[in-house]
């Protein structure tokens, strides 16, 4: 079984290499600079979760598909185990756990945030098209969305156009959870 470094650097030089794209051009379509890419391709660097973001919206594909497998295809029952796709995370850095990777057939991912106390987590643009629907669990939550800062508590759910800059921000002291199903536009 591959480590989550090495399936990484699989996908995005797999990626790379269907799009025919080199490096200065990816690095050009993320954001991300050319020396981190080759790093994150030889399993040099442990990218961050923003890294991964805009690498996975430069090259439009599903933020899930880089640190997930989802080769086998769709499966009619799929179980997921708490904490079974949960990555250490920096104590101020949002949390992800992967609770259903980006599957083609269904067009989104679904995953369970952790957004640690005091902790703000600014978001690139998503490829056009991209919906985002969040719902919170445990705490209170703001989303940032336009220019106004938009506060949820547990249970309230917002749905939300993610192909324009947004956050999300923790202003308690506690941690607060939310789940996040991103909807990709359909493709093909």
């Amino acid at each position: 079984m591959q480590s989550i470094n090495q399936h990484i650097a699989t996908v995005l030089k797999r990626e790379r290499k269907r799009k025919g794209w080199s490096l200065d051009t990816t690095a050009e379509a993320t954001g991300v600079s050319k020396a981190m890419l080759g790093q994150i391709e030889r399993e040099e660097s442990s990218p961050t979760i923003a890294t991964l973001w805009k690498i996975a919206t430069g090259m439009s594909l599903s933020f899930t598909s880089l640190v997930t497998d989802t080769s086998d295809g769709p499966l009619p029952i799929l179980l997921h185990e708490a904490g079974q796709s949960r990555a250490p995370m920096p104590e101020d850095s949002l949390g992800v756990e992967i609770l259903f990777p980006y599957d083609p057939l269904m067009g989104f991912e679904y995953m369970e945030l952790t957004l640690p106390a005091r902790v703000e987590h600014l978001s690139e643009p998503h490829e056009s098209g991209v919906v985002e629907h969040v719902v919170v669990i445990k705490g209170k939550l703001e989303i940032l969305h336009g220019n106004e800062w938009i506060k949820l508590k547990k249970g309230d759910a917002l749905r939300f156009a993610a192909d324009e800059p947004h956050g999300y921000r923790n202003t308690s002291q506690k941690p607060v959870i939310f789940h996040n199903v991103i909807r990709y536009p359909h493709k093909g």
